[in-house]
């Protein structure tokens, strides 16, 4: 890729299951994510959404270094990171943190939050506990928690303050890229709002970039500087915020904003394009992914895979039919 971000993946592929059998046929493995190139900015909230199954986690989970990739390049700072021995990679990626989708699921029920806050402290090398209690009692105010969260159980929190208690922990390490999985999914209107606002305040005070995976086109909307749309384990747009809400390029986009519920009704101009189910991953056919779905495929859609091409200054799109697709 051509523009130079903190955090950049190039070609990235990732494999998912498979196996040989004897005298049987071999179970292919599931293609997750397939050939993503990606470049995020230092500062910026990078949005990435898509429906269940397409590959979003997947993707977070391996630039986080938790999942390995099969093929491709994955670089922090313009350093590789990808392809290292464990031990190297966690040491090199330390800089980038997750937040999980569930973050009750991601807390030992029987360990108080101050030890499990302690605890990435402790695996980084901090061995004073007086020193580990001390930098848990600065981190605590920075995300709205009071001192006594340090001597309570998960489940004494609601799920507003856990998502409290998970961004707690992975400030604690000090990250520059923090991976947010749904991070306000499960959550009612005003406590969605509250968790937003922090991620805003603590992005501002804390100097971080965010990639922001979620599947609610609200909060895309409202939070992100840059947005990429995920279908089947590829990107099949890119661009601004503003530009891909107001002139989606790919079918699959226009039909993911024409599914989003709107308080002021239907829009007569924005028509459902998708048909049918996803294609399988594991059984993947020539052609564009979306060919089977797609309201405007022709010979050439499922003939050839169309490359992600620029359809204007920073707007990428992977379709052979943009440009009639986009006047429709």
């Amino acid at each position: 890729m051509s523009e130079n971000g903190l955090l950049e993946a190039r070609d990235l592929t990732v494999l998912l299951g498979g196996r040989r059998r004897w005298l049987r046929a071999s179970v292919p493995p599931l293609r997750a994510v397939d050939s993503v190139s990606l470049s995020i900015r230092e500062g910026e909230i990078f949005g990435l959404i898509g429906e269940s199954g397409c590959g979003k986690t997947t993707l977070g989970r391996t630039l986080l270094g938790v999942q390995r990739e099969a093929a491709g390049e994955i670089r922090l700072g313009g350093r590789v990171v990808s392809n290292l021995p464990a031990a190297h990679a966690r040491a090199v990626r330390r800089e980038i943190q997750y937040v999980h989708q569930d973050a009750g699921a991601a807390l030992d029920p029987w360990w108080r939050i101050g030890h499990t806050l302690e605890e990435g402290l402790r695996i980084q090398g901090m061995r004073s506990a007086a020193e580990r209690r001390a930098r848990v009692a600065t981190v605590l105010p920075a995300v709205g928690l009071d001192a006594a969260a340090y001597v309570r159980y998960p489940h004494e929190f609601s799920g507003g303050q856990l998502r409290r208690v998970a961004l707690a922990r992975i400030l604690l390490l000090a990250p520059r890229i923090v991976i947010l999985d749904e991070p306000t999914s499960g959550l009612d209107m005003s406590v969605q709002a509250t968790v937003l606002n922090l991620l805003l305040d603590l992005r501002r005070s804390q100097g971080l970039t965010y990639l922001f995976i979620s599947h609610d086109l609200s909060v895309v909307e409202r939070l992100c500087d840059r947005v990429a749309i995920m279908y089947l384990g590829q990107i099949v747009e890119q661009a601004p915020t503003q530009e891909i809400f107001a002139h989606p390029r790919h079918p699959y986009t226009r039909a993911l904003l024409a599914a989003a519920p709107r308080l002021e009704g239907e829009e007569p101009d924005r028509v459902a394009l998708v048909r049918g189910e996803p294609a399988s991953a594991n059984r993947r056919v020539p052609g564009c992914a979306f060919a089977s779905r797609c309201a405007y495929a022709e010979d050439q859609c499922w003939a050839a895979e169309p490359a992600l091409q620029y359809a204007g200054p920073e707007h990428r799109v992977s379709c052979h039919r943009w440009q009639t697709v986009a006047v429709r």
